[in-house]
This record gives structure tokens, C-alpha cells and sequence, in this order.
């Protein structure tokens, strides 16, 4: 059960003094050899660290092997909004959940439960974070552009990634746990895996909640477009397939309010995004279908345009 490490992590992590390091040393008193780097990057207002733990698989890529790898991916603004707020803040609960996800994978690793392929666990640590105006309620913004968060936590190795992202300051995903969203590759909005909604009900207990996205949701930040929020800004990224991990709520709830965390909520990502990995890394899960990918680019053409700020932006910059 990860709930131990939800629990032990927020405690951690609802600090204004957390950072990068002391995430790498909760994680090292569990496995001493883990591979964890902490890389701090200073942006306009402020600056955050940035957390990749691989875990590697007995079949993984980093040992020579050929089983896919996953990247599990904690997307936020930051977990703190300090001085404006007092407190962890809601938008943490994607950079949680990752850790947790890693602090229980090393815990399985060192139990005998080595999953099959490598899985890299990515997010960043800001308790000091700003914030942004947005409808319905305010958003919390990062003290580095998107374009950087995506740099260092988008890795070329993943085959496939779990976007995890505090997504409650909305009127169309009304469910208190979490969703996923259909798979985006290249600029597509893809059909919902069914083997990831088969991992869903599983894990969960209850019908699969999918997260309705648009077009807008997919594009990069900075083009004046209306986005959710941030869940699916690795996609523009890579060509791999991402899927996003929403942790909903019923009320519309701001990113940056406190007291907003719920640990069972949290750890049942915890448990999906693990379970998922699992089977992703055992060729027994796949986000997309291959095929008819393969055949919508054909009738279609490339929409990898919509992974670029557009024509209108680009000219301007």
C-alpha cells in the first residue's frame, strides 16, 4: 500500500524549506543506490528544482534490455504559493503523487517486485511558487516557462507517458478521485486506450472517469488560447504517446488553495499509474493503436503543427 508514502512525502513536502534534496533523501533512506538527480534551475520569479528518479526494470533499456519504458511526469506550477498563501497547495498533489509513485516502486524493487521495464519518475519541487489569474478560479503559475519544465522533464527514452496534474478548477470533470484523458500523440487526440481503462477499473473500484480535452488543451502554452490546464503540455514535446492523469474534484477548487489535498485521492493515482506500469513494461498495455495511427496519418496528413505555438505567434516572436 503507498498511502505510507503519500502521507510521509506531503509532511515532507508542505514546507516553505523543501527542496529537491530533501526529496532525494526521503527516497535514498528507502534504496541508498537509487538513481536520483536534482537539478535546480533559477527562472524570472524565482526558481525550482527539478526531481528524475529512474527506477530500472530487469528488462529496461538502461540494462540493455528491449521492454518498453514509461515516464511518469509530475505536472504543476509549484507546491507552495508562498507568501501569498500559507500552506501546501493543491496544484502539489501531481508532484506528490510521482514521488510517492517512486518512493513505492523502490520500496517493491527492493521487496523482489522488479518490474519489467525502466520507469522515470519526473517533476519539480517549488514551495514559493506565483500565481496566475484564470477562469474559473486562479491558476498557479511556475517560476520557469513551460518550455524549461518540458525540457527536463520530458525524457527522449519514454515510450509512452502518465502526465499527472491537479485539474479541480473546472465545470467539466466533476468526479472527486481521478480521470484519465484520451491518448494525444503528435498533435491527435486518439481513442481512450481500453487497456488503460481496463487498469482504471481495477485499481479504482468504479467505471472509468475519462477527462474531457480539446484542441486547445493540446497546443503550447503562450499562444493566447484557453487550456484546462497544463496536463497535457508534455505532448507537445515528444512523439510518444501521453496521457494525462487528472486528480478531480466535484467542487471547482483554485490550484493554489490549501488544505485541498485529499491523500486517498492521491494514493489511488498512486496505485493506477503503478499498476499501469507494471503492464506497460510487460508489452501488456498499449496507449494507442499502432494501426490505426498509422492509418489516420495516411488519410489525414501530419497535425504535429498543433504541437507549435501556430503560425500567428511564430511570426511575431
Amino acid at each position: 500500500m503507498s498511502l505510507k508514502h503519500v502521507m510521509e512525502l506531503y509532511e515532507l513536502m508542505d514546507s516553505i524549506y523543501v527542496n529537491g534534496e530533501a526529496i532525494k533523501e526521503y527516497l535514498h533512506n528507502i534504496d541508498p543506490a537509487a538513481n536520483i538527480e536534482v537539478k535546480t534551475i533559477q527562472g524570472e520569479s524565482g526558481s525550482t528544482d527539478f526531481v528524475r528518479v529512474l527506477l530500472k526494470g530487469k528488462n529496461g533499456k538502461s540494462s540493455g534490455g528491449n521492454a518498453p519504458t514509461l515516464g511518469i511526469i509530475g505536472r504543476l506550477g509549484g507546491i507552495g504559493a508562498r507568501p501569498e498563501m500559507t500552506g501546501f497547495v493543491s496544484d502539489g498533489d501531481g508532484a506528490l503523487a510521482c514521488m510517492a509513485g517512486a518512493a513505492k516502486a523502490l520500496d517493491m524493487a527492493l521487496k523482489g517486485d522488479q518490474l519489467e521495464g525502466d520507469v522515470i519518475f519526473t517533476t519539480h519541487i517549488c514551495p514559493t511558487a506565483p500565481t496566475l489569474p484564470h477562469e474559473p478560479v486562479p491558476f498557479m503559475n511556475s517560476p520557469v516557462d513551460i518550455s524549461v519544465m518540458n525540457e527536463n522533464e520530458v525524457d527522449e527514452t519514454m515510450d509512452a507517458i502518465l502526465s499527472i496534474d491537479t485539474t479541480k478548477g473546472n465545470q467539466v470533470c466533476n468526479h472527486k478521485g481521478f480521470a484519465i484523458t484520451p491518448t494525444v500523440k503528435e498533435g491527435y487526440i486518439l481513442k481512450v486506450s481500453d487497456d488503460l481503462l481496463h487498469v482504471y477499473t481495477q485499481s479504482a473500484g468504479i467505471s472509468p472517469v475519462v477527462m474531457p480535452i480539446t484542441m486547445q488543451d493540446i497546443t503550447p502554452y503562450g499562444n493566447g488560447l484557453f487550456h484546462i490546464n497544463s496536463i497535457l503540455q508534455p505532448a507537445v514535446a515528444t512523439t510518444s504517446p501521453v496521457v494525462g492523469v487528472a486528480i478531480t474534484t466535484e467542487s471547482v477548487v483554485a490550484g493554489c488553495a490549501t488544505g485541498a489535498t485529499h491523500i486517498t485521492d492521491v494514493e489511488g493515482v498512486v496505485r493506477f499509474i503503478l499498476e499501469v506500469a507494471k503492464t506497460y513494461g510487460a508489452h501488456k498495455c498499449s496507449f494507442f493503436d499502432e494501426q490505426q495511427f498509422t492509418h489516420m496519418k495516411k488519410l489525414y496528413g501530419s497535425m504535429s503543427h498543433l504541437q507549435t505555438k501556430g503560425n500567428e505567434v511564430q511570426a511575431h516572436e
